[in-house]
């Protein structure tokens, strides 16, 4: 089976689809791109897929490359058979093409090859062949050996013995058994190093699983558990059976002489050699698979956190709290601009309350704030508590919003950080940030690092290199879905639309700042280092707003501005009519779709692109994400009792159920089987982060902050 047939059926598409896509992606195409502008050349793979795709694109080629190696190496040593060629053409895995060539690896000095070296190699073969007609002590006297340091007949058979081991461990047939009886019977046992300490741990001091039912977020627990020293973790696999099968295997004829050498030998090679390397690579997949689907959790987490709705046109006092070093604040205006920043000391140890309300209301009345942004770190209880007193006292309206701040403290001591606020200390950089973060997610957002914002589990404990690819493909798939006012937009967000690197982001903010506003789309050409390839995967993404051409104010690609022009002429609409607000109802005056996209010389997914985008100009898909809640009065986890009906906010979704801000300082945890009626697999099937919710409370432990919560609700009758 080809590359392109197993990807085909991997997903699930028509193997055409695949060849298209594979052949943008080898032109250097990005798949935001890919996904936006070739949907007629993929059939409309969409983002998710095309990353797949583009995912298994690389394994297979690797695949394939290793196989060449391989085959390669092995008719070197003048060992390659039709058969084994064969095998190793067909492979499918790593693992199995690494079971095919593990005989003929260079091996490091064992204890097989220095009993080889000792000449006792046909001394295994003549008990592998299992036709000795006399004990065989007689026939390892012949082997003793001054020279070759074999003193004993005791040595020479054991040294007979361990080739035998090794020739058993590397037989493929027999591991591709054992690691499918271990996987399916198999069970993993973790043990407490020391049952008497305390830890996060304590439900896995004695736990058992059957290795396939393992879910994967108790593996990531176990590593972690193991890791820290507070366990020891093992698989236990039917060792009977699987002596049994290579008994079978390897004792062809019941010989009195030879049979006992042979048992001993298959059971040395499964306990030293076959066992350990077994465990390790089924707890290497355990591991990989539960990284998988945790970074997925995280990527649709981020997703949901990326695309919440910017809340426009308000004036935000973004509010860092924290009890020694005073509560940072900074008024940002509805463009994001720092209008002011300031300390107020109104809780414990200080408890400047008054102090704090009088600063708190010359600022509302001087900048029209109608909104305070408050971190939802340490102090943030206190400081609500402030918040809800002033606002009884106003007599203007202002609401306020408790943000997530994971990763603010990492942003404002970055060099990004330093380069925006020269002047700010990390305090005012974070309470600006806290600030623009309800303003424009997005764009505040990407100037962290996405394993920093911490919508997850385990993260610290995953591969780095793959998490890091897979949330920077979240974020680029985000930035690019809304798209970037090319005017305002800073490097961080640039740096992630299709197409933009680093290097160009920062230029194009430096021809911005030398050459004045850009006016039309087709001046990022005279961009250092942004060539023709960059600009036909930038050019669609990026919005001018009130530019010499209404287009470049939409998703419409400069490759189809005629097109587009045509289709306008056709219905009666001018340039000047797309200014004023985009062609509502414009797809209702096209009668014949097919008809249309012939005179147009385009196909029909394109055409009903360029509709939805004549339709409503540069819309933004944030719209309609649920809105933050806003809030004007406070609620404490001793006010919470079991029965009451609560609006809240998903912080997080894992594996076994999700957390929701009810408004008190403590996150509600959600279980999984407290979702929905029906059966769900995962959290994510129902709910993401950031969706609005109503929750009942089951209920409150003060002493540990715990509070349980349900969505399946129950209506007193």
């Amino acid at each position: 089976m080809n590359i392109f047939e197993r990807i085909t059926q991997e997903l699930g598409v028509k193997e055409n689809q695949v060849k298209a896509a594979v052949q943008l992606i080898d032109e250097g195409n990005t798949i935001p791109f890919i996904a936006r502008y070739r949907k007629e050349v993929t059939g409309s793979l969409n983002d998710e897929q095309l990353r797949t795709l583009e995912e298994r694109l690389t394994y297979l080629r690797n695949l394939e490359e290793k196989k060449q190696q391989v085959l390669a190496t092995i008719e070197e040593q003048g060992k390659l058979t039709e058969e084994l060629k064969k095998q190793i053409e067909e492979a499918t895995t790593q693992v199995a093409l690494e079971d095919l060539y593990r005989p003929y690896r260079p091996k490091r000095r064992t204890r097989a090859t220095v009993a080889k070296e000792k000449g006792l190699e046909p001394l295994a073969n003549l008990i592998l062949l299992q036709m000795a007609n006399h004990a065989i002590e007689e026939y390892a006297k012949d082997y003793l050996s001054e020279e070759k340091e074999v003193q004993t007949i005791e040595e020479a058979i054991a040294g007979a013995k361990d080739i035998l081991a090794e020739s058993i461990s590397d037989e493929a047939d027999y591991r591709t058994y054992i690691r499918k009886i271990t996987t399916e019977e198999g069970k993993i046992i973790s043990t407490a190093k020391d049952e008497t300490k305390e830890s996060v741990y304590e439900m896995y001091y004695q736990f058992e699983e059957p290795v396939k039912k393992l879910a994967g977020h108790r593996v990531l627990a176990l590593n972690r558990g193991e890791k820290e020293k507070y366990l020891t973790v093992k698989i236990a696999a039917p060792e009977e059976r699987i002596l049994q099968y290579l008994r079978k295997q390897i004792i062809k004829k019941e010989n009195p002489y030879t049979t006992v050498l042979l048992e001993e030998a298959a059971e040395d090679s499964y306990h030293r050699l076959i066992q350990p390397a077994i465990e390790r690579e089924i707890r290497n997949d355990l591991t990989e698979k539960a990284e998988d689907s945790a970074i997925k959790v995280f990527g649709k987490n981020l997703t949901q956190l990326l695309m919440q709705p910017p809340i426009v046109n308000q004036t935000v006092l973004g509010w860092d709290p924290a009890f020694r070093t005073g509560c940072k604040l900074a008024v940002v205006d509805a463009t994001g601009k720092v209008l002011d920043t300031v300390v107020i000391y109104p809780i414990a140890p200080q408890n400047k309350v008054t102090e704090a309300k009088e600063i708190l209301k010359r600022l509302i009345e001087q900048y029209q704030i109608t909104l305070i942004s408050v971190g939802n770190g340490t102090a943030s209880r206190e400081s609500e508590m402030v918040i809800v007193e002033l606002l009884k006292e106003l007599k203007k309206p202002v609401q306020y919003v408790i943000v997530n701040e994971a990763g603010a403290s990492v942003y404002s001591a970055s060099k990004l950080a330093t380069e925006e606020f020269p002047n700010f200390d990390v305090g005012q950089r974070s309470a600006a940030s806290i600030a623009r973060r309800l303003q424009d997610p997005l764009a505040e957002l990407v100037k962290i690092d996405p394993k920093s914002i911490g919508v997850g589990q385990y993260q610290h404990d995953m591969n780095q290199k793959k998490l890091g690819e897979a949330l920077h493909a979240v974020v680029e798939d985000c930035v690019n879905h809304v798209g970037v006012d090319l005017n305002t937009a800073s490097a961080s967000l640039l740096e992630y639309v299709s197409g933009i690197s680093k290097t160009i982001a920062k230029n194009i903010v430096a021809y911005r700042e030398e050459q004045g506003k850009f006016t039309k789309r087709s001046q990022l050409l005279k961009v250092a280092k942004l060539g023709p390839k960059a600009y036909e995967q930038c050019a669609g993404f990026m919005r001018i707003l009130n530019g010499e051409n209404p287009f470049d104010a939409t998703s419409v690609h400069p490759e189809s501005y005629k097109t587009a022009e045509k289709l306008m002429e056709q219905l009666g609409y001018s340039k000047e009519d797309l200014k004023k607000g985009g062609l509502q109802g414009i797809g209702k005056k096209i009668t014949d779709r097919k008809k249309l996209s012939a005179q147009l010389e385009i196909g029909e997914i394109t055409l009903q692109d360029l509709v939805k985008e004549l339709e409503k100009p540069a819309r933004d898909p944030r719209d309609e994400m649920p809105k933050p809640i806003l809030r004007t009065d406070v609620l404490e986890i001793k006010d919470l009792q079991p029965g009451m009906i609560l609006k809240g906010t998903v912080r997080n979704v894992i594996d076994f159920g999700v957390f929701v801000d009810i408004g008190v300082h403590q996150d509600g945890l959600v279980h999984i089987s407290q979702i929905t009626d029906r059966f769900i697999k995962h959290p994510l099937e129902v709910v993401s982060v950031g969706d609005i919710v109503d929750v009942q409370v089951i209920s409150v432990d003060l002493g540990k902050k715990r509070i349980q919560l349900t969505m399946r609700i129950q209506q007193e009758k």
